[in-house]
């Protein structure tokens, strides 16, 4: 295993930070060799088959193209929930966990009707399933090829999510019920902003999960917020992860909406990631 851990280091050294590659190691043996993390301290001297060989090297030259890790094994880790991913999906960002945690904690409904708007791998819906007691959660996407993703994910994490396709642009155009909560990480990328992203994400994750145009990057967040007018309950909340760049700009057209309550989040690293807001009771 020893001489296998220099062979990824050396290869992937001047391509990637050292505490990325020790990352990418745990999970390329956890994947290859089935060996969680104590069990690859334990077995640091342990000799890998020839098989399991070629499959690492296979791995670290997919790597050696950018591509996401997440994407070469198939799987990733969210929230506590193990998911498939694959090209037709993003890959779920520790952020928005952290908007997931949010949402779980603010939760006030006994029993909350959920929506995930841009579902994507069904990250958002499946964790919020999980960990909110009686909620019945629902996913929407554009997407056929992320439904299946997302369907796949719910199937294998044994949980019960409702995922439709519609076009939220067009949402007028659909049947919908009511929601206590609508929670939606859009497209908001703008295309001035693809100089400073990682070959990796711009070579290989969806680009119609990721950008819009630098002359309407809110687009999303305005129909959201229109949808949500009309089928969020009075005090209903309104989460989303946003561009760190805009949350003033996001603000102010929720507050235009009429939506009150108001609030930015900052993430982990200090970027202001994440909004709530509550739709006013009209009675």
């Amino acid at each position: 295993m020893r001489a296998t851990i220099q062979y990824i280091e050396k290869e992937l050294a001047e391509m990637y930070p050292k505490t990325e590659v020790q990352g990418f190691e745990h999970f390329i043996f956890e994947s290859v060799c089935g060996w969680n993390y104590t069990s690859q301290v334990l077995m640091k001297n342990k000799k890998i088959s020839s098989l399991e060989i070629q499959k690492i090297e296979a791995i670290v030259r997919r790597l050696k193209m950018y591509e996401p890790l997440q994407y070469i094994l198939g799987e990733t880790e969210f929230y506590g929930l193990n998911l498939k991913v694959t090209p037709a999906v993003l890959i779920p960002r520790p952020e928005t966990e952290e908007l997931v945690h949010w949402i779980i904690e603010s939760n006030a409904f006994g029993s909350p009707q959920v929506l995930d708007i841009g579902t994507g791998s069904g990250c958002i819906a499946l964790a919020l399933k999980k960990q909110i007691k009686n909620a019945e959660v629902s996913g929407v996407d554009i997407s056929k090829e992320a439904l299946e993703v997302a369907k796949q994910n719910a199937e294998n994490n044994k949980l019960e999510v409702g995922f439709f396709q519609s076009d939220i642009l067009s949402w007028e155009h659909y049947n919908w019920k009511v929601f206590d909560i609508i929670v939606s990480n859009p497209p908001y990328v703008r295309e001035i902003e693809k100089q400073k992203m990682q070959a990796n994400v711009l070579e290989y994750e969806p680009e119609n999960a990721l950008f819009v145009s630098d002359e309407n990057p809110l687009v999303f967040y305005h129909r959201i917020a229109e949808f949500a007018k009309k089928y969020l309950v009075d005090r209903g909340k309104l989460f989303f992860e946003i561009n760190e760049f805009l949350g003033a700009e996001t603000c102010k057209l929720l507050e235009n909406k009429g939506f009150v309550d108001v609030e930015l989040k900052k993430d982990m690293n200090g970027k202001t990631r994440m909004l709530a807001c509550r739709k006013k009771n009209n009675h």
